[in-house]
């Protein structure tokens, strides 16, 4: 009856995956899509618990534990940190899928070479590279989103960088072959470790180069190979749930990461080897750009005085976790009958979603959410936009300057509406390493400070009365 069991559960266990992707899709059923991923893990991990095979169940109980030791302070960390959060779940997956495919490489070896069949071994130096590369650029991503003092936040270059990268991985497949061909040489367990080796060293230096404006791209890349190497696990211990979970987690990223390039108007090719934020020296000019500043009193006139207000949100916002002032805010403005709505850019912030996702937190109303394309549209008819901690996003060079990085990104087009306030923690630029035209506009006036106490103090001023609409 077990087999049977098991059989079903990995059935249910499978619907419940598919709905929870599917689920995800839309801001009111996320909850339920988290729950569904939930169970299906659950009833996965039971379903295979009860083969009789399996003896040493002290070993289980105790990584469970671990497991929650471990992963319940990580689940309490600020919705700013969810994208490091994302990368650092990445690793232990790929850690995982590496230690599987290392434990079953060996024990197999010393039960007998005739075991280390060709579709195993395929499986096996498909698992180890994916999985352990995965591991270190995992953590490297999320060393660099995190700021650790010691993990370089701009991409790191240096000369035929990418033919070395590319040579190690080359040199790591073409190990694996050998190994496919003569898995049980009185050297194949060196050239086995020598895999593994190489495809930590890549996972780090595949990271390295890429800046924080492609972070939200790479991570999802990273969750595709995640899921390819359970997808290679899956095989090595013949558990089909584990190649469907793993299949569908590595298809979702894969497509997820295209959107992301997309939002981008960048390739794969670009982002992973283009060292994209680097900073470029500053050009001499025969005028030096000048900010204008606003107080607060003025900024709030122009609020009052406005019929249409449309806020762009960034990385800047969520740093500052003012999602919630900004509610205030919006609830002010639309108190005086003033038309507000929120221009959502693709890959504002640090991993995809994370402005809907912040603001979902402060209960704004999804349909006042709007994405890039169809707010553009009305950027001409908006008497203020309010751009809070968004830097490259609205970037006017975007659609002119060659030279830079951000060439051809499709940006929200807050220089053309009738006035900008822009909120700026510094006057540093942003993760592309390059001056926001937007700043130095005629129509674009600057708010510097923190998000959270600039758009606190707007709301303050605002609920206190002054013109009226």
């Amino acid at each position: 009856m077990i087999p049977g069991i098991q059989q079903l559960a990995y059935i249910l266990a499978t619907v419940l995956f598919i709905f929870s992707l599917h689920w995800m899709n839309d801001p009111k059923t996320a909850r339920r899509s988290v729950m569904a991923g939930a169970v299906a893990m659950l009833v996965a991990i039971l379903a295979t618990w009860i083969d009789p095979h399996i003896i040493h169940h002290g070993w289980i109980i105790l990584a469970i534990v671990i497991g929650f030791v471990v992963g319940v302070p990580l689940s309490r960390v600020p919705l700013t940190a969810v994208p490091q959060r994302t990368a650092l779940s990445h690793a232990f997956g790929g850690a995982a899928a590496g230690l599987v495919g290392t434990a079953k490489y060996f024990l197999w070896l010393g039960e007998g070479p005739e075991n280390l069949t060709t579709f195993r071994m395929i499986a096996i130096i498909a698992e180890i590279i994916l999985g352990y590369l995965t591991f270190t650029g995992s953590l490297m991503a999320a060393g660099k989103l995190q700021e650790v003092r010691w993990i370089p936040q701009r991409p790191v270059v240096y000369p035929f960088q990418n033919v070395i990268n590319i040579g190690l991985l080359v040199v790591a497949i073409v190990l694996g072959a050998l190994l496919v061909m003569y898995p049980a040489e009185p050297w194949s367990g060196m050239a086995f470790l020598a895999i593994i080796g190489l495809s930590l060293i890549f996972g780090v230096l595949f990271i390295i180069p890429i800046g924080g404006a492609d972070m939200p791209t790479v991570i999802s890349i990273l969750n595709s190979y995640a899921g390819l190497s359970a997808v290679a696990m899956g095989f090595v211990l013949d558990n089909k749930l584990l190649i469907i979970a793993g299949a569908l987690d590595g298809s979702s990223g894969l497509i997820l990461s295209i959107i992301m390039c997309k939002a981008m108007n960048r390739s794969f090719v670009n982002v992973l080897f283009g060292a994209f934020g680097q900073v470029k020296a500053a050009v001499a000019k025969g005028e030096q750009k000048v900010y204008k500043q606003e107080s607060i009193e003025g900024a709030v006139q122009f609020l009052e005085q406005a019929n249409s207000v449309v806020i762009i949100p960034g990385y800047g916002m969520a740093v500052a976790q003012a999602q919630h002032r900004t509610r205030e805010l919006y609830d002010q403005l639309t108190k005086r009958g003033i038309t507000v709505k929120f221009a959502i850019h693709p890959v504002a912030g640090r991993m995809p979603g994370h402005m809907n996702v912040l603001l979902a937190e402060a209960d704004i109303p999804y349909s006042a959410l709007v994405e890039i394309d169809e707010i553009n549209a009305d950027m001409p008819q908006c008497d203020v936009a309010l751009v809070v901690g968004a830097n490259d996003v609205v970037n006017p060079a975007a659609r002119h300057d060659k030279s830079t990085p951000i060439y051809g990104m499709p940006i929200i087009d807050a220089d053309r509406a009738k006035m900008v306030l822009a909120i700026k923690r510094s006057k540093n630029p942003g993760f592309a390493g390059i001056d926001n035209e937007l700043y130095f506009k005629d129509n674009t006036w600057m708010l510097f400070g923190d998000a959270k106490a600039v758009i606190g103090d707007l709301a303050k001023q605002l609920s206190g009365g002054g013109m009226g609409h």
